[in-house]
Order: C-alpha cells, then sequence, then structure tokens
C-alpha cells in the first residue's frame, strides 16, 4: 500500500472524510455534496498526523528541491506546514485570508526572506480559490512561489484549470480517487454509489439541485 492508498485508509478510517450519497452534506458555498472532508482531525492523531508530515517532506524533496522555506494556508495549512517547515529544517510563515483589522494589518505571518522560493503547505484543496489566493498574495508581496502541497484534493477540474492558469505546480498526498476506491475496498460504500460520487465530483455546483 503506497502513501495514497494508506492516508485514503486513514481519513476514512477516523472518520475525517465522510460519505453519505443517500444523505449529501451541505457545504459552507452552498453547494450538495456526498462528500466531507474535515482533514484537521488527523492532527490529533500523531501516527496520521506523522504519515503526512512524511508524505509532504518527501513530495517537497522530489518536487521542489530549491525550496527555502514553507508557507501555510491559514488555517488548516497552518499545523501541517510548520510540522514540515521543522522535519526540512527551513523557515516558516503563513498567509491569513485577510489582513489583520488590527496592529500592523498584516496578510502575511513570520520572517521569510522577501524573494524567497516557497512551497505552499494546504490541508485541502477543493475549487482552488483560497490556496489561489494565498498564493497570488505571496507573489504581490515579492516571493517565489514554487509549487503547493496538500494533504487531499478532490480532484476538481475547475482546480486543475485554476493552478494550470496560475502556474502552481499542486502534489497532494492522496486524493479523490484514492478516497473512492479504499471505500469501496472497505465495503465502506457500495459499487452502485461510485456513479453517484463520480456524478458529483463531474459537476458539483449543480449536483443536487
Amino acid at each position: 500500500m503506497d502513501a495514497k492508498e494508506l492516508l485514503a485508509e486513514q481519513l476514512l478510517k477516523i472518520k475525517a472524510i465522510k460519505l453519505q450519497p443517500n444523505d449529501p452534506f451541505t457545504w459552507a458555498s452552498g453547494w450538495k455534496s456526498p462528500f466531507y472532508c474535515d482533514n484537521r482531525k488527523t492532527l490529533s492523531y500523531p501516527f496520521i498526523r506523522t504519515l503526512v508530515k512524511n508524505a509532504m517532506v518527501s513530495d517537497i524533496l522530489n518536487n521542489f528541491t530549491e525550496a527555502e522555506a514553507i508557507v501555510g494556508v491559514a488555517t488548516g495549512g497552518v499545523p501541517q506546514g510548520a510540522l514540515v517547515a521543522d522535519e526540512l529544517n527551513l523557515p516558516f510563515g503563513y498567509v491569513r485570508s485577510k489582513p489583520k483589522d488590527h496592529g500592523m494589518g498584516n496578510m502575511i505571518e513570520g520572517d521569510v526572506k522577501k524573494g524567497a522560493k516557497v512551497v505552499v503547505c494546504e490541508d485541502l484543496v477543493s475549487t482552488g480559490g483560497s490556496s489561489l489566493k494565498a498564493v497570488e498574495a505571496l507573489r504581490e508581496a515579492g516571493y517565489d512561489v514554487i509549487g503547493m502541497v496538500a494533504s487531499y484534493t478532490y480532484q476538481f477540474d475547475v482546480a486543475k484549470e485554476a493552478f494550470n492558469n496560475a502556474n502552481v505546480k499542486l502534489v497532494t498526498v492522496t486524493d479523490y480517487e484514492h478516497v473512492v476506491k479504499q471505500a469501496l475496498a472497505s465495503g465502506y460504500i457500495k459499487e452502485s454509489d461510485v456513479e453517484t460520487l463520480h456524478a458529483w465530483r463531474s459537476n458539483p455546483s449543480q449536483w443536487g439541485k
């Protein structure tokens, strides 16, 4: 079992990912979804937390060898990003979703050298909107974003297109395809549920309407 399969298995085991094809969730965006992911749960399990950290470190060493700093996306990418930066002995900072409304009004926190080649760390990529907003903020501030690592992606076409347009290479520890494969193998879902899940992923904004 490789890292993608192992993390997919563990996310289902601790219910960080839930699949409910017949009783969909409602996301904050208003989208109906048979799929829910809360990767913050992984931080409470040392084995899984370390699995994610080691996989991200490996992904960075294999894909972004020139990295000079790690930057997390608040809030989900901050703790895992800090763990990764510590393992790699690199500077760490993080990007807020919006500037602070007091003090220095910072959006980017930390003391990472301007112009540094940075890898952005995320816990979850759905449409890619918030992740790429962080990339844009870093680039505008003078940082050289060389890529992003994330724990999980839904592999939406809209996200793939957005990352391509932004010229950002995305590497993830696991993804939708591996989770569905593991859920089916474990009996969590039935073969008949897979078609429902695929239909949702192909058009998530309109699914269930």
